[in-house]
């Protein structure tokens, strides 16, 4: 069976990941030592090659330092995802990317729960500090 691969492009792949979005605002934290874990379940973008839409749920769980992510703010970054062509697995790094640099927490790991499509329903995971390969 022949790949199909060279239909995708560098341009597919590297798109969404230097879009702009709005700002994630933080907080002061006053407490130590304990995970604050925030469930999306109604994240969506679009995939950058056939531009139809992706649907799954996004899980961000960390443990703060100095500063806590502001919710609202985190809302309107999330949604402005809705119109964004990028790839799940770029969405997730992007999306932990930017929560660490609000908020540099101790540890922090985003995960996004995919729904199905073509029979295959895929999860990406991605952690802070990153994992060496």
């Amino acid at each position: 069976m022949a790949s199909k691969s060279a239909e995708y492009t560098g341009q597919h792949a590297r798109s969404g990941t230097k879009a702009p979005l709005p700002e994630i605002e933080t907080w002061t934290n006053q407490y130590r030592g304990y995970e604050i874990t925030i469930s999306i379940p109604e994240y969506t973008s679009i995939c950058p090659r056939t531009g139809l839409p992706d649907f799954g749920t996004v899980t961000i769980q960390y443990l703060p330092g100095k500063l806590c992510l502001e919710l609202k703010s985190l809302k309107y970054y999330i949604l402005a995802y809705r119109n964004l062509g990028i790839f799940y697995e770029n969405a997730v790094n992007r999306i932990l990317d930017d929560v660490v640099r609000a908020c540099r927490p101790k540890w922090a790991v985003v995960r996004g729960e995919f729904t199905t499509r073509g029979g295959m329903r895929t999860t990406v995971e991605a952690h802070h500090p990153r994992r060496r390969a």
